[in-house]
């Protein structure tokens, strides 16, 4: 299941929260994730209505950027070291894969 359709709209059955809500559960103010979507972090969900909503994984992503700017990053700044972190995650997630995949299949398959 995604969260959007092929239009960027919101699905009715994924959690999903509003700006305010959003900005709520991470101790900040709406204008702090407008500042998120204009450095192209996150771009928000929308609803039938047009609201924006933002998910999960974004509002984890949010909280990670806010950390950093209360540490005295700026929020284009920190917007960058989440994206890195985000894909070195990624890319170390997909070397483990890979690596567990090689081991299970033997040195017969590397011949």
């Amino acid at each position: 299941m995604t969260a959007d359709d092929s239009f960027g709209r919101l699905n009715d059955d994924y959690p999903a929260y509003t700006m305010g809500r959003a900005a709520e559960m991470l101790g900040t103010t709406p204008a702090f994730l407008r500042a998120i979507g204009e450095a192209r972090l996150i771009t928000p969900l929308r609803s039938e209505g047009g609201h924006r909503r933002y998910s999960r994984y974004q509002l984890r992503i949010a909280a990670r950027v806010r950390e950093l700017v209360d540490r005295g990053t700026p929020v284009e700044a920190a917007c960058r070291i989440v994206i890195l972190e985000d894909q070195l995650d990624e890319a170390q997630r997909i070397n483990a894969e890979y690596r567990r995949t090689a081991a299970t299949a033997g040195p017969t398959a590397a011949n």
